[in-house]
């Protein structure tokens, strides 16, 4: 019988017989998609909480995303199992004995959170809209179906006076800074479990869980960023060619303007975020080789030599250098940014690939590599879970949730809102 793990793995030099690379591409997208919602949450809660309202029209892009992310988190995990049914039962048997089981407590508790303050976000939205649809004597189905979603969305509450708004703003901030912390702790826990590892050399540090934390945040800002730019060029090609409805009805030179500075506004904060993310990990680097542990040998070896592609030029310099360099530059524009905000995701996600597989690159002996194999075209199902397609599948599906949501609520406004 086969060995999960023995497809992708080549082993060389003095390794364990029963060593392979267990965790392999669904669990580096497991942790690079927490940390995608942990960091769109946080972005939305810089105008709920901090009162930044440079970026409400962001907030409520990036809060209405993390939601659509939110719904796929646990994919990844479910893919990777090999008793995927039993997957629930985390969600359903919640309890503090592991960080694994823990987390069934914090991912319904942000799910929550998330789908409370989208709801009080868009509370007066959804009522306008059930409203304005039940005065319609002859509706079609699709009317119908938009009235239906709508009422029921209302949950029975259709009070949108003065007062009544100024008391879901007050809900609203509390909800936003409730779930500062629980997004941080819900993404913290993914670098948690990997720095307990007692038995591996290099994710044992107490480093690891803010290092997980401050690049998640930057990748969140990042999609978020690349999302709004993808669906602001959408609305300025629809209002030139004029073919179906825009997604706000105002002219190209308008939409543009709301989008560089929407753009330019986030940047900063990308900024600040990416330099303290560059910081923690130098920081985790020098420490390990000033300490220099017995493991560091082996370490060495990996990070310097091995590995020293996809964390030196790929990670560091593709992933933060040049995107660092070419945010300081003055005039950004959205196509620069959206360069940018590429580069920041691919190195993220290089980030996440040099703690899990890079972290298994070694054997236990200290003695033996185990070089990990990306499946690219599959040839059963094993393959295609873990392979280049399942890994792009799970990537792209919170757009398509993304996409419905939108019809729902107006996730792209000048004005208005909360």
């Amino acid at each position: 019988m086969e060995v999960h793990g023995e497809i992708w793995t080549v082993k060389s030099l003095f390794v364990l017989p029963n060593e392979y690379v267990y965790w392999s591409l669904q669990i580096v997208m497991y942790p690079f998609l927490t940390g995608l919602i942990a960091g769109a949450f946080v972005l939305s809660s810089l105008y709920h909480v901090f009162g930044i309202n440079e970026l409400k029209n962001m907030a409520r892009f990036s809060l209405v995303f993390s939601f659509a992310l939110l719904c796929i988190a646990m994919t990844p995990l479910l893919l990777h199992l090999q008793q995927p049914f039993r997957g629930p039962e985390v969600l359903m048997t919640p309890h503090f004995t592991s960080a694994i089981a823990a987390f069934g407590i914090v991912f319904l508790t942000y799910f929550c959170i998330v789908a409370s303050e989208i709801w009080f976000v868009y509370r007066k939205h959804i009522v306008d809209n059930a409203l304005s649809l039940r005065k319609k004597a002859e509706r079609t189905f699709v009317e119908s179906f938009r009235h239906l979603v709508f009422s029921v969305l209302t949950l029975g509450s259709y009070d949108v006076s003065e007062r009544a708004l100024h008391q879901d703003e007050r809900v609203i901030k509390a909800l936003a800074g409730i779930g500062i912390p629980t997004a941080c702790f819900l993404h913290g826990y993914a670098g948690f479990i990997f720095g307990s590892v007692k038995a591996n050399a290099l994710w044992m540090t107490p480093l690891m869980p803010v290092i997980f934390i401050m690049s998640a945040i930057v990748s969140g800002i990042g999609l978020c960023m690349l999302t709004y730019i993808i669906v602001m060029e959408i609305g300025k090609i629809r209002a030139t060619a004029k073919r179906g409805p825009s997604f706000f009805p105002f002219s190209r030179e308008e939409i543009r303007g709301v989008e560089l500075q929407e753009v330019r506004i986030t940047s900063r904060y990308l900024l600040f975020f990416l330099i303290f993310a560059i910081s923690l990990e130098l920081l985790d680097l020098v420490f390990r080789g000033y300490t220099a542990v017995k493991s560091w040998d082996i370490l060495r070896s990996v990070i310097y030599e091995k590995d020293f592609r996809d964390i030196f030029v790929l990670q560091y310099g593709i992933g933060n250098l040049i995107p660092f360099i070419l945010i300081l530059l003055p005039g950004l524009s959205v196509r620069r940014a959206f360069v940018i905000c590429c580069l920041v995701l691919f190195g993220v996600f290089m980030m996440r690939w040099n703690v899990v597989i890079g972290g298994q690159a070694f054997s236990l002996t200290f003695l033996g590599y185990m070089h990990y194999i990306l499946p690219i075209w599959p040839h059963d199902v094993e393959t295609f879970k873990e392979g280049v397609i399942g890994g792009i599948l799970v990537f792209l599906a919170p757009f398509g949730i993304f996409y419905v949501l939108s019809k729902i609520f107006p996730v792209v406004s000048f004005k208005g809102g909360h």
